[in-house]
């Protein structure tokens, strides 16, 4: 019955996002001009950003209240997604799955709240958020497609529950030096994971490989359930160009369920297990020819150190290598390249139409030699169409195709020659049915899950849903 139950509830966005693709509604018509204004409007509980929002004869108070607080310079931001998938291929009697997420966040310009010029560019930000699945995260993957956990169809079940997802300050130099947000400082509680190899358009994809882990995470924590103290330092020497360096906590246990952020630990109990993470990166985001292409290209690395104990002279951390011997860390190169390839003209000459092709690229190394890198090499790489459907100019349909290598060395001091690569191909289109909410079904196909060829291949097909509030 409670199974029943949930099942329902979350079961709503669905059936209609559903409705709306059967019927063809990309906007509704109707004789409220009120309601048009906010069914075209930015987010669920936001109007079109005007302060004199009405619904019906009377004042909206949420819509009021919001856009009164952010003209006092305090944004807030919510979203919710959701998928529900079924796989032609399990391990055990369930097949098909759905999970939810929903996260709410606040960003305050302190210069603005206090009315203090002094401290321009400097602002607070806190995000949280709260997912909510059927199965144990560690369980769906096998019993789904009896895979490797990386390559799990959705990349929402990791950190599942409550979790205090990034809390702190940021600066930027705004205006202040010859070039525009010249030097910018984030501290805090920060996610590694969106501080850097931030690749907006693997976003429209669920499995986990593509979306989140992109090689990295199947050798370290990284992951959007990770969040650990640390800071950031971001310069820009000239436009366009820019180096960005973190450091964080690194400890073994943050990305479990319990975890929640709400203490603000951000270490491990076991002292000897706590370290540090270095990410470093630099890049170039250029706008090509008279279309103004725009493109990310960048080159990153990093280490990540949980010591070995010297205390104990046990291993209660660090990383082995196939010769035995125990290290006190893992490291990691990757390789970035975005660019849009073409943009369609725009109807209105004064601004640039956001529909056309774009490509997305990365590739992770790690050395083989650490057998704690599950993936000494992945690559991934994706086209997303904005607007190839007559009279869809704001939906997307996207393709994109994730591989990874697996270290030979993972289990036997010996090559282990059973062990070889899994690939997922995923494909879809994303409806975006008004300014706030979209549908998304997708496909996905999972070579050689598990690596050793003892999974069948997998099909997944599923459907998912989200809007911003």
């Amino acid at each position: 019955m409670i199974k029943l139950t949930i099942y329902k509830r979350t079961s709503i966005p669905y059936i209609l996002s559903l409705a709306t693709l059967l019927t063809g509604a990309s906007q509704v018509s109707t004789n409220a001009g009120d309601f048009e204004s906010w069914w075209s409007g930015k987010g669920l509980l936001r109007g079109n950003g005007d302060t004199t929002q009405r619904i019906g004869q009377d004042s909206n108070i949420i819509f009021d209240t919001r856009a009164n607080l952010e003209d006092m310079g305090i944004k807030f931001n919510g979203k919710y997604k959701g998928a529900m998938y079924y796989t032609t291929q399990a391990e055990g009697p369930e097949r098909s799955f759905f999970s939810n997420e929903v996260s709410f966040g606040a960003d305050v310009n302190l210069a603005r709240v206090l009315n203090l010029d002094a401290i321009d560019g400097l602002s607070l930000f806190g995000n949280f958020r709260y997912r909510d699945s059927v199965r144990h995260e560690s369980d769906v993957n096998t019993i789904s497609v009896g895979g490797d956990s990386m390559f799990q169809p959705n990349h929402m079940y990791s950190g599942t529950q409550f979790r205090v997802t990034s809390f702190g300050l940021n600066y930027s130099t705004k205006n202040l030096l010859p070039v525009e947000d010249m030097i910018v400082l984030r501290a805090g509680w920060l996610q590694p994971s969106r501080e850097f190899a931030d690749q907006p358009l693997s976003k429209l994809f669920l499995n986990n490989a593509i979306e989140s882990s992109k090689g990295i995470g199947g050798n370290i924590k990284f992951s959007s359930s990770y969040t650990a103290w640390g800071g950031t330092v971001e310069i820009k020497p000239i436009n366009d160009v820019y180096i960005k360096n973190g450091l964080f906590m690194a400890t073994y246990n943050a990305t479990e369920t319990g975890n929640h952020g709400l203490g603000f630990r951000g270490y491990s109990p076991d002292t000897d297990r706590n370290g540090l993470w270095y990410m470093g990166e630099a890049g170039y985001k250029p706008k090509i020819g008279s279309s103004k292409l725009e493109g990310k290209y960048a080159f990153g690395g990093y280490f990540f150190g949980t010591p070995v104990s010297t205390r104990t002279g046990t291993k209660t951390g660090g990383s082995k290598t196939y010769t035995g011997e125990l290290e006190d860390g893992r490291n990691g190169l990757y390789i970035q390249a975005d660019q849009m390839l073409y943009r369609e003209p725009s109807e209105d000459a004064s601004k640039l139409s956001k529909e056309g092709l774009s490509v997305f690229n990365l590739f992770s190394f790690a050395p083989d030699y650490i057998t704690d890198n599950k993936y000494p090499f992945y690559f991934q790489t994706g086209l997303v169409y904005t607007g190839l459907l007559p009279t869809r100019e704001k939906d997307t349909t996207q393709i994109a195709l994730g591989y990874g290598d697996f270290n030979d060395y993972k289990d036997n001091p010996k090559k282990n020659s059973d062990l070889s690569a899994t690939y997922v191909l995923e494909a879809g289109h994303s409806f975006q049915i008004n300014g706030w909410w979209f549908a998304r079904p997708f496909v996905q196909y999972i070579r050689n899950p598990k690596g050793d060829c003892s999974v069948k291949d997998a099909t997944v097909f599923g459907l998912s849903t989200g809007f911003t509030f």
